[in-house]
């Protein structure tokens, strides 16, 4: 591998926020904020919307989707195909 062309890897802390889970990890991404982990360091901090803690598939639950609403919101906006209009 060539040297100075890969970015930086450093411990970082995820935090799922749905399943209120944390994960120390290394990865390239940087942050602001900050945490204390379990260790006594301070890593920086990563909010996360989905991880394997709290993703259905991982868990085994299944989430309702609207795909009605989806289907009519669309319809209103971008109307009807031609095919299905009378």
């Amino acid at each position: 591998m060539r040297s100075g062309i890969h970015p930086d890897s450093r411990p970082v802390v995820f935090r799922d926020r749905a399943a209120d889970a944390t994960f120390l990890t290394r990865s390239t991404a940087s942050s602001a904020r900050t945490i204390e982990w379990e260790d006594g360091n301070n890593y920086p901090l990563i909010d996360v919307e989905i991880s394997s803690a709290s993703h259905p598939f991982y868990t085994g639950t299944s989430r309702v989707v609207d795909t009605a609403g989806r289907v009519e919101r669309f319809e209103r906006r971008y109307g009807r195909p031609a095919a299905a209009q009378h």
